[in-house]
Order: C-alpha cells, then sequence, then structure tokens
C-alpha cells in the first residue's frame, strides 16, 4: 500500500521560520550588499578560517549540547557513526559530517538527495530571471549549462540544509555521471527566509559542484550542490568521476558546514511542496 505524506514527514517539530519583511531586508542587505561584494577568493579565506574552529578537538564538547537542544529524539545520534571510519566524534566537524550507520531505502526509483527545507519548488518554464550584480540569469545558470539544455516541462527544486541536518548528498536514482563541473563563486548566506521573493537566489551566484545523472530512461537528472559562508570544502565522494555507474542512495558528496542542493528533474515530487521538510532517501 502506498505510504502517505506524513509518514515520510517524520519531523513533527520542523517549522518554516518566520522572518519581518523588514528584517529580511536588512539580513539581505547584508549578505549580498556588503558581504557579497567582498572579493571571492577572500570570502573563502574566511570562511575557511571560521570553519577551522569546528575541526578543533574541544569543539566536541559542543555536540551533546547541540542535540539536546536541537533535535527532539533524544536517541537521534544513535543512528550515525562518526566518519572516516573512526571511533569516535573527535570534534564538531566530525558531527556535522556524521554518516548513517544504515541508511534510509524505501521502496521507490526516485529519493530525495538530501536533508533539509525544501524552499523552492517549481517548474522550469515557470521560473522567472534573476539579477545577479550587473547580470540577469535564468534558472539553467545554476547548473552551468544554456537555457536550452533543461526542458521547460522539469522541476526544479531547491533543499537547504540547516547546520543541524544531515550535510551529506547523495545519488537520487541509478544511473550514469554524464557531467562533473566545479563553479567558482561567492559565498553568501543561504538561509531563504531573508529572500523573500526568489529563496534560491545564492544558488545563483555561489560556489558549487554540478553533477548530471542520467537515468535508464536517457533522461538527465541535473544536481547543483551549493556552498555557503562557512564553507571550508565541498568535497566530492571516493569513486564520484565522469563516465561512473551510481546506485540511488549512492553518496555523491558532502559538506563541511553550510549548503543548499539544487536539483532539476523530469519529475516532480510526489509528497512534497514548498516550505515542507525532506529526509534523504525518502521517495521523492
Amino acid at each position: 500500500m502506498m505510504k502517505t505524506i506524513t509518514e515520510y514527514y517524520s519531523d513533527p517539530d520542523f517549522t518554516v521560520f518566520k522572518v519581518p519583511k523588514w528584517r529580511a531586508d536588512c539580513y539581505k542587505f547584508l549578505s549580498v550588499d556588503v558581504w557579497g561584494n567582498v572579493p571571492s577568493p577572500l570570502q573563502r579565506k574566511l570562511s575557511s578560517w571560521y570553519s577551522s574552529v569546528y575541526d578543533k578537538s574541544f569543539s566536541k564538547n559542543i555536540i551533546k549540547h547541540y542535540v539536546r537542544l536541537n533535535y527532539s529524539d533524544k536517541d537521534y545520534l544513535s543512528k550515525f557513526k562518526p566518519p572516516h571510519g573512526k571511533t569516535t566524534f573527535e570534534s564538531f566537524q566530525d558531527f556535522f559530517i556524521r554518516e548513517f550507520k544504515e541508511l534510509p531505502d524505501y521502496d521507490s526509483p526516485y529519493v530525495w538527495p538530501c536533508e533539509g527545507l525544501l524552499c523552492d519548488e517549481k517548474k522550469v518554464g515557470d521560473l522567472e530571471y534573476v539579477k545577479v550584480k550587473s547580470d540577469v540569469r535564468d534558472v539553467s545558470t545554476v547548473f552551468g549549462l544554456s537555457r536550452k539544455d533543461i526542458p521547460n516541462e522539469y522541476t526544479f527544486t531547491n533543499v537547504f540544509l540547516h547546520n543541524k541536518n544531515y550535510h551529506r548528498i547523495h545519488a537520487p536514482i541509478d544511473g550514469t555521471i554524464t557531467r562533473i563541473q566545479h563553479v567558482p563563486g561567492d559565498l553568501v548566506v543561504l538561509r531563504p527566509w531573508i529572500y523573500k521573493e526568489n529563496p534560491s537566489l545564492p544558488a545563483f551566484r555561489n560556489e558549487r559542484y554540478n553533477i548530471d545523472i542520467t537515468d535508464k530512461n536517457d533522461k538527465v537528472w541535473h544536481l547543483s550542490i551549493v556552498g555557503g559562508p562557512a564553507v571550508g570544502t565541498i568535497e566530492l565522494a571516493e569513486g564520484i568521476a565522469l563516465g561512473k555507474q551510481v546506485e540511488r542512495l549512492q553518496e555523491l558528496s558532502l559538506f563541511y558546514l553550510g549548503s543548499t542542493c539544487c536539483m532539476a528533474a523530469p519529475v516532480s515530487p510526489r509528497y512534497h511542496g514548498a516550505n515542507t521538510f525532506v529526509e534523504m532517501g525518502t521517495p521523492y
């Protein structure tokens, strides 16, 4: 029997942040017009310096308190293990890039590649152009493509990964990697509630990795893995390379602090819409 949407929605404490417009405009000004005008290399240098604090051993003392404050499930951490074969979480960064002990797996050919707030969900043909600095860009810019490369009937989604979310990105389908592209860019603030008119604005200008996966029906799934402030690294997983076969749920990449994952897909989400919480591995 097909599950209901509520059975895929396993975070009952999830709420969408409500920010007054005046405050959102202030945050946007600081992010885009102030921080966004700092040269990109300096943004990355400062972000890397900031993120390095979480690599220090003393930062592991934050983990227990952070879990207690941010998760209603008192056994939340028991679902995960430290990264890179470690036996303990040696820093907060280890917790941030935690690994599932056992990946969630549902009977679905298409799954969400990550966990977070689905802050944007529209047909590609319905998306408006976005002004970035002096340029006007369409959604294909996010994926490093031209407008003709993504059909209008494709669905664009943008999942914002809050600091408390699981920060690894997985393949949404079985297929072949047919493109990998690194796009240099800024690291403006990602939080979608400060961009009232366009929650996906940072994806048009921030540093990102674009990965195309072609499925068995020769349909291309476009993923864009977008960095934000405090991102020291966007790291591709071992074995992820052009021409490689990937299986649904196979890890594609991980983030060291702060991220967004955009996707342009040939099918639309069946159970989720904008401003809902999605989880990695649940049916798309």
